[in-house]
């Protein structure tokens, strides 16, 4: 059961599952149908019917969605009672606690954190063939934990649009912490200035996206790729695979709390 004092903090978890699951998951669907069909050069195949490969789509994401739901719920209230709570603040006035949940996290500490998890985490991760063996667990929830304790410990951002936005601005779907995505990248801001590819009041410009999204993004081009021709959310949109992935991801959803 979560809290009142603790559904942003669970929230933050969730989505950090989600982009796990999402990036390993996304497209799955789509490289299957793909995959050749053996057979002599004149056989006779079955018609592929595309309102029943939609259904199958549209089944498996709302299955991911109860299903990132589900994971959350059931590792979340397995974490001990600082980690649920953990801010910027209280890392910013506690210094053992800034240490003891510093990332990449000790070895010891991440231990604790996977002993008093339920069998149930690793049972539902191999049914989806995300885990082959139970001892690969602790690798593949370490980017959960990374980028969970990393959004509740960074400062709030210096700069911020007039009126954030209230859903992605890729997915469009609500109901989701947002991170800011700095359209130019901060690793390239000296270069782009010196380029003269922006001017340096355009420098911080954010767009409010998910996380999911967000990591996809950055997976899409390199910081000057990006700062060069993917600057501004409507570029971003115009892309074919951006699309499509928006297509898809919005698709993933679980009830608001």
């Amino acid at each position: 059961m979560v809290s009142e004092d603790e559904i942003a903090n669970y929230e933050d978890f969730r989505d950090c599952v989600s982009e796990l699951l999402i990036s390993r998951l996304s497209g799955t669907a789509d490289k299957k149908k793909k995959k050749a069909t053996k057979g002599r050069k004149n056989e006779i195949k079955p018609v592929s019917k595309p309102e029943q490969d939609q259904e199958n789509s549209d089944a498996l994401v709302a299955d991911l969605g109860e299903t990132i739901e589900y994971l959350a719920s059931e590792i979340f209230p397995s974490l001990p009672d600082d980690l649920r709570v953990l801010s910027y603040s209280d890392v910013q006035n506690d210094k053992q606690l800034a240490e003891k949940y510093s990332v990449p996290l000790d070895s010891d500490v991440y231990e604790d954190l996977l002993q008093p998890m339920p069998l149930s985490v690793s049972d539902s991760l191999t049914s989806y063939g995300l885990l082959s063996d139970s001892t690969d667990l602790p690798r593949l929830l370490e980017p959960v934990f990374t980028s969970y304790i990393t959004s509740r410990t960074t400062a709030p951002p210096e700069f911020a649009p007039a009126s954030r936005a209230t859903e992605c601005e890729i997915c469009e779907r609500e109901h989701l912490p947002l991170t800011y995505h700095h359209l130019i990248p901060r690793a390239v801001h000296a270069k782009v200035v010196k380029r003269g590819w922006h001017a340096s009041w355009e420098l911080n410009k954010v767009a409010w996206l998910c996380r999911a999204c967000h990591s996809f993004v950055h997976r899409l081009a390199t910081n000057e790729e990006l700062a060069k021709e993917w600057y501004s959310i409507e570029l971003l949109l115009e892309r074919d695979d951006v699309q499509k992935w928006a297509l898809w991801v919005s698709k993933v959803r679980w009830k608001a709390k």
